[in-house]
């Protein structure tokens, strides 16, 4: 059997197999679960943005270029200097988390790159927290409207990002730090706001107990004078003679004498 003619197929076959073994890693590749991958392809489509490639194992041509993310949630922390509505400095310590959209890398490569928290996520942040403190005082942002202006980060920075294909999750302001002289005259506005509040309820209290008292009082001498009025001397002399007949009934009355008293009223005679 002559094998000179198969000799062609070894041969190809010998060097399809080492350029796939040379070439392999640049052929074969795996994503990992808190990962997603897109690819440019040189010779065809360039960037494609809608086919993301998901975890598993997958294949590509060597010229094929691919760019893998991670998409699981990253933290950020952020420490800046800004300025008040009446231009104090105040230092603020920053807290964000946040991912990018698993199918929209494609677009944020194109117009990030894999530096998006670099050029999008850090700047934006930044960006929010000066802004939105630049519409407050210092004692606003320290005290009265902390959670006003926490939202109000939040709020602006979430919908930049959304719109940039980055989801945020959470916003925290970790700290905000002024000079010690402004916290001190502050916290003092605060305790003085503290006591006049107390004052002003216990006031209130007062003014609130004396008004019933004197309703109370009134309703009474109203009400009595409205029975003086009802008290006439017929009516006195009934309730006598009602009175004096539930008295005789008692086992200690001997003698009811009806007619003798001054005012014309029985009188009872003989109890023990």
């Amino acid at each position: 059997m002559d094998n000179r003619k198969f000799l062609p197929i070894i041969v190809f076959g010998s060097i399809a197999l080492f350029l796939i073994i040379l070439f392999s890693s640049s052929i074969f590749y795996t994503i990992e679960p808190t990962q997603r991958a897109v690819l440019f392809y040189v010779f065809g489509k360039g960037l494609d943005k809608e086919n993301i490639a998901q975890p598993g194992f997958h294949i590509k041509a060597p010229w094929n270029k691919k760019f893998v993310y991670e998409v699981q949630e990253v933290t950020e922390e952020e420490s800046m200097d800004v300025l008040d509505k009446n231009g104090l400095s105040i230092k603020v310590d920053v807290t964000v988390r946040f991912h990018p959209n698993y199918e929209q890398i494609g677009y944020i490569h194109e117009k990030f790159n894999k530096a998006y928290v670099q050029n999008l996520v850090r700047p934006e942040v930044r960006s929010s927290v000066r802004q939105v403190m630049g519409r407050f005082t210092a004692e606003e942002i320290y005290s009265t409207k902390r959670q006003e202006v926490e939202n109000s980060i939040i709020n602006e920075t979430r919908n930049v990002l959304n719109e940039n294909n980055v989801e945020m999750s959470t916003l925290l302001i970790r700290s905000i730090i002024l000079p010690e002289k402004i916290k001190e005259a502050i916290e003092d506005k605060l305790e003085q706001e503290q006591a006049s509040l107390a004052y002003r309820y216990r006031l209130e209290k007062e003014l609130s107990e004396a008004e019933r008292k004197r309703i109370a009082a009134e309703g009474e001498a109203a009400a009595n004078t409205i029975v003086n009025k009802s008290l006439t001397q017929q009516l006195l002399k009934m309730r006598g003679i009602e009175a004096t007949l539930e008295l005789s009934k008692s086992p200690n009355s001997k003698v009811v004498i009806v007619g003798s008293g001054d005012s014309g009223l029985p009188l009872i005679l003989g109890g023990n």
